[in-house]
């Protein structure tokens, strides 16, 4: 598998925005209110000698993606790294080579790829603080029999959304996430 090749393939970050038919705005607002600290961006820049480029595999009506793609977005700017935003749902040839815990689909996926086209880092769906934080809020659910079960869990994924597009602890989260997975 040729991960140039899904590179070229994919969208440019601006292709992929004007492509989107949810969750744009939202994304764009966490794009615009986010920025790197200045120690971050000192770290990135010294990464921009390695020429990384990266793969986002990702969907626009994911939650997880509208958190991470634009904090994502920030990084490769500071890092002077070049994305391509790959749709899962058209290209699971490849998405089936990233599988979370071996089975799962889950997105976003950023394949981080240095200058010969070999994978340098691999990082998603979701910052381990952030996983955690999920998992805490589904075990607080009531058993998916009960009948109160669909409900609750869309108030908890609703909550959820509030606290990724506002929540400016969580977008640090996820930028050390990702800044740690570059500089492995």
């Amino acid at each position: 598998m040729d991960l140039n090749v899904w590179f070229k393939k994919g969208l440019t970050a601006a292709e992929y925005i004007n492509s989107m038919t949810q969750n744009k705005e939202e994304m764009l607002s966490i794009y615009e209110q986010f920025s790197l600290t200045a120690e971050d961006k000192s770290k990135l820049e010294e990464l921009g000698t390695q020429n990384l480029r990266a793969i986002v595999l990702t969907e626009d009506w994911c939650g997880d993606a509208l958190l991470n793609n634009p904090i994502l977005m920030r990084i490769a700017e500071a890092a002077g790294m070049e994305l391509r935003f790959v749709l899962r749902d058209q290209n699971l040839e490849l998405m089936d080579q990233y599988l979370t815990n071996g089975t799962s689909r889950a997105i976003p996926i950023f394949i981080f790829l240095n200058e010969e086209g070999s994978e340098a880092a691999v990082w998603g769906p979701r910052a381990p603080e952030i996983q955690t934080l999920v998992m805490e809020r589904r075990a607080a659910l009531p058993e998916k029999d009960a009948e109160d079960f669909q409900e609750k869990q869309m108030e908890m994924y609703k909550q959820l959304m509030a606290a990724y597009q506002t929540d400016t602890a969580i977008w640090q989260t996820v930028a050390n996430s990702i800044i740690a997975a570059l500089l492995k």
